[in-house]
């Protein structure tokens, strides 16, 4: 009983420090547009700082994940939301763009890829009867944070001129406050073992057991491509909404995410009850479920940009994030199905590495769009992307599944 009680509180303080760190993340792409006329930079500068956090993140995440396998993981979500908590705090007061590359940029990206691979690794290991049933539930934190935080920060944004710092202060303080409760409160939950001996690859074969599997490639592309687009979405949605419609800034960082993650949340929920209840007699329904979103987001992401008026264009978003949506409900549990257990927190963190290294152009990428081509013609780019995530895990299902398939 004391086991099963530890299994669900764990999770609770999991899911808290996740809604921190994606929340936190928004607090950026909700004030954009302040930032940077207080620092006077041009769109291609300001999303530097962004793409300068996602790239640090995709560079450090592997060598997380390889460390959450060799060491204790409870450190590693300590640390990790510590650190980036205090990258967060400390961007609150940068008093230049140079100063928030250093906050936001390296000390947010490298605390946040401490988090991620250990945490996604205990909540798999704890509840490996309900895989994509609990990551599903970590994905509420994701949305909600994101759309609770970019309220809260558009909000202060639009109070003055310097009002954007205060959200980055808030979350920042709460956040190391509750890195000292984590550290309190979850134990050193010891890894899975095979044949009685305590899981700890070496970096080639964390490397060798996700390249190895061509499903597992493909999974991974997959999400190298919903990073890019998601990226680019968050960062410049707000700043859209704000120039296409003169959105307020605290309507803009609102709708700029809610109406997106109302549909995620929905998609999410659908996509992983079906999954948990029929993949035992259909081992590619995750595969087939990600297929779905990101084929059937493509559309609303292009309507979305051209739409002529904001209630269409949130229309557009909302079912664009439920489809988004039916993708995520199974994006870690598609992986976990071909890699073995051994190899699930070093292989999520090459997986995550490789997605936010080709990520982290979108921010920057999109803001040159927005100035030398048009801001619809930046945002309907993404559903390009989509297109070919969707035909990568089509060419999973098809070929390669039965071969890899493991769980």
């Amino acid at each position: 009983m004391k086991t099963l009680a530890y299994k669900y509180r764990a999770f609770i303080l999991l899911w808290v420090a996740f809604f921190l760190q994606q929340g936190t993340r928004q607090i950026f792409g909700a004030t954009l547009p302040q930032i940077q006329n207080t620092f006077g930079v041009s769109k291609v500068e300001i999303g530097a700082v962004a793409t300068l956090f996602t790239l640090l993140y995709g560079i450090c995440v592997p060598f997380a994940g390889i460390a959450a396998d060799l060491f204790k993981r409870k450190a590693m979500i300590v640390s990790g939301v510590a650190v980036f908590c205090g990258g967060i705090f400390f961007s609150g007061l940068a008093a230049s763009a140079g100063m928030l590359m250093i906050f936001y940029g390296i000390l947010n990206g490298a605390g946040q890829s401490f988090y991620y691979p250990s945490a996604t690794s205990l909540v798999g290991q704890l509840h490996k009867e309900s895989r994509a049933t609990a990551f599903s539930i970590m994905q509420y934190a994701l949305y909600g944070g994101i759309i609770g935080v970019s309220a809260i920060a558009g909000y202060f944004a639009g109070r003055s001129a310097e009002g954007w710092r205060i959200p980055f202060l808030v979350f920042g303080g709460l956040g190391i406050l509750w890195a000292a409760a984590l550290f309190f409160a979850l134990k050193d939950t010891a890894p899975e073992n095979v044949a009685g001996k305590a899981e700890k690859p070496s970096v080639s074969e964390a490397c060798k057991a996700l390249f190895s599997k061509p499903t597992a490639i493909c999974v991974t592309l997959a999400l190298v491509i919903q990073i890019y687009v998601d990226v680019g979405f968050k960062t410049w949605m707000p700043a859209f909404l704000q120039e296409n419609f003169a959105c307020a800034p605290a309507k803009a960082a609102l709708f700029g995410v809610l109406w997106h993650y109302l549909g995620a949340f929905a998609g999410v929920t659908i996509g992983s009850r079906i999954a948990d209840r029929f993949v035992d007699r259909n081992h590619g329904v995750r595969l087939e479920i990600g297929i779905a979103g990101l084929a059937g987001a493509i559309p609303f992401i292009v309507y979305m940009a051209y739409a002529p008026t904001l209630t269409l264009c949130a229309a557009a978003m909302t079912l664009f994030g439920f489809f988004r949506g039916l993708y995520d409900s199974n994006l870690f549990a598609s992986l976990f199905d071909v890699v073995k257990a051994r190899y699930h927190a070093s292989g999520t963190g090459l997986m995550l590495a490789l997605a936010f290294i080709f990520g982290s152009s979108a921010s920057t990428v999109v803001g040159w769009m927005f100035e030398n081509f048009s801001k619809s013609f930046g945002i309907a780019s993404l559903g390009g992307f989509f297109l070919a995530g969707a035909l990568i895990l089509l060419t999973a299902r098809i070929f390669f599944l039965r071969r890899d398939y493991c769980a």
